[in-house]
């Protein structure tokens, strides 16, 4: 495996870790009262960064950026769910900086943003993404090239993101460490996301670490090993 394991936590950010690979760094930064895993990851040779589902918190993912010395140049969106995405827009209105994703098919879910964020208690603001993404993309950031895989289950329009390089993919609700998405809301596929899974992430390599929305990061060799879902022997 390459050099991307999660090392040891920053100190102004308990509990945000970090990668250390050369072209490529992210962080965890847990958000909202669901604890979702905000994404900072940033091209090291442009410093310019990108804030991935960033669903509430805004001026401590601003202070991570600080800290870090990096340049917000989009915010991305794997699905949308409030938790992932209830405060994209405000936070890409404030920065100056464009949305990009998830896939079109979670339109009605964004737009459901208001309303669910007054009835959950917590903050959101629909939006309209600058840019819809679908299976096949690519999504720049400083130098870096980011490969879009639309995995359909946990919801119809999500969307992972897969660096190369580094072998690392931040894939939201799809797969989490021992588990996967839920499937029970209107629209969600356990089937589909079976799919999405074992067709779409699996062949990217064992090796693959990924960064899940919720919970502890984990590698795609290990849950094909262990996870009581989509683990190979699950399956059989």
């Amino acid at each position: 495996m390459r050099a991307i394991a999660f090392a040891a936590s920053l100190s102004h950010f308990p509990d945000m870790s970090y990668t250390t690979e050369a072209s490529m760094r992210a962080a965890i930064i847990p958000v909202t009262p669901l604890e979702q895993n905000c994404s900072l990851i940033w091209c090291t040779r442009t410093m310019k960064a990108a804030l991935v589902d960033p669903g509430g918190n805004l001026e401590r993912l601003k202070g991570a950026l600080k800290k870090e010395g990096v340049t917000l140049e989009k915010v991305l969106v794997t699905h949308g769910h409030l938790d992932h995405c209830g405060m994209a827009g405000v936070l890409a209105e404030e920065m100056g900086v464009p949305i990009e994703g998830p896939h079109e098919e979670d339109r009605y879910l964004i737009a459901q943003i208001d309303a669910q964020a007054a009835e959950y208690g917590m903050e959101g603001r629909c939006f309209e993404p600058d840019r819809w993404l679908k299976d096949g993309d690519t999504v720049t950031l400083g130098e870096l090239e980011l490969d879009v895989l639309h995995c359909p289950g946990h919801t119809p329009g999500h969307i992972v993101f897969f660096h190369g390089p580094t072998e690392m993919a931040t894939v939201g609700d799809v797969l989490f460490r021992g588990s996967v998405g839920r499937t029970d809301m209107p629209r969600g596929s356990f089937d589909e996301l079976v799919q999405s899974i074992t067709g779409k992430l699996w062949p990217l390599g064992d090796d693959v670490m990924f960064i899940p929305g919720h919970g502890s990061t984990s590698t795609f060799g290990l849950e094909r090993r262990s996870n009581p879902f989509v683990g190979d022997a699950a399956l059989r």
